[in-house]
């Protein structure tokens, strides 16, 4: 993957419910929010340290689920594909709306960025 953050972050958006409520806030805090280690403690009323070590574990238990099961990286696989995909469908309207206006071909490329767009999600 790209970038140790955008590494975590996939994690995160994947496997968050995953997490004790606690590693979430944490993680969402450092992560997303951007705060820092001593910043998360302080609102806490921890050490910087045991805000690191629930981090530290979150991280490890995103990345223990994801090392057995692959969702992240089949879906990072199938980005591309879905991009190609979806580059066609508006080739195909534009041809359509230039050359054809079949209604036919306008309703199933509907549908076709309908259900890209499930699968992207």
């Amino acid at each position: 993957m790209k970038n140790q953050t955008y590494r975590m972050t996939m994690l995160f958006d994947f496997y968050a419910e995953l997490l004790t409520p606690r590693q979430r806030e944490f993680f969402d805090l450092y992560y997303n929010e951007d705060l820092s280690l001593s910043e998360i403690a302080e609102n806490a009323g921890i050490s910087r340290q045991g805000v690191r070590d629930v981090i530290v574990r979150a991280e490890a238990a995103m990345q223990e689920v994801e090392d057995k099961t692959g969702i992240i990286k089949r879906f990072e696989a199938q980005r591309p594909h879905l991009d190609a995909i979806e580059a066609a469908v508006a080739e195909i309207r534009t041809l359509n709306y230039r050359q054809y206006e079949d209604a036919r071909l306008s309703e199933l490329t509907d549908t076709i960025c309908g259900e890209l767009a499930v699968l992207k999600e």
